[in-house]
């Protein structure tokens, strides 16, 4: 039975276990695993392994390096808010999604979501809390905001490319730019380099 996306970043880990392992050779290796069995590349093998972190499977050492200690493996407590810390967020934010403004009265739900993940030193008061519809919380969850944000900015780059619009095309590889000055989301290739405004 062919492995899923998990099973192969974790046997990767186990096969190597206590060694400081860079994101990178894993994700090369479960990509070749994975289209060996499935016929395709997997999706987003990193991300897994980012959630394994979270999860207690795997130690973070630093940025993208990761390590397998057998006696470190432990199961998470959930990080949530207490029902009175999230009606507290609910009502500060007026009961409506602090992206979309959509709320309860338009038939939308809520949820009290972390600013700043656990994973990411962010704590469980309420400051760090903010309203979100089960939409862009999902679409949180998935991605971080800085991801979001990028992959935001290449439909928007996409979309200019199409409309030849030069000064949107100009003001998205700005964006870029500065994604690349700070070393933000890198696995996130830029569409630009071959149609680069100089």
């Amino acid at each position: 039975m062919a492995k899923t996306i998990r099973e192969l970043v974790l046997e990767y880990f186990k096969n190597h276990p206590n060694k400081e392992l860079p994101h990178g050779p894993v994700v090369d290796w479960v990509t070749e695993q994975y289209e060996k069995e499935h016929g395709n590349p997997p999706r987003d093998p990193w991300r897994t392994i980012r959630q394994l972190h979270q999860e207690g499977k795997l130690k973070k050492i630093r940025k993208g390096v990761y390590e397998y200690d057998p006696s470190y493996v432990h199961e998470v407590v959930l990080f949530e808010f207490s029902p009175r810390d999230r009606e507290v967020i609910f009502e500060r934010d007026g009961h409506r999604c602090v992206v979309c403004g959509r709320g309860p009265k338009d038939g939308v739900e809520l949820a009290a979501d972390h600013i700043k993940p656990k994973d990411k030193g962010g704590t469980n008061t309420i400051e760090n809390g903010q309203t979100l519809c089960y939409e862009h919380n999902l679409r949180k969850s998935n991605y971080s905001q800085t991801e979001a944000g990028k992959r935001y900015f290449i439909r928007m780059y996409q979309t200019a490319l199409k409309n030849q619009d030069e000064k949107m095309i100009a003001f998205c590889q700005a964006v870029f730019d500065v994604y690349d000055e700070h070393d933000v989301d890198q696995h996130i290739d830029r569409p630009d380099t071959k149609n680069r405004l100089i």
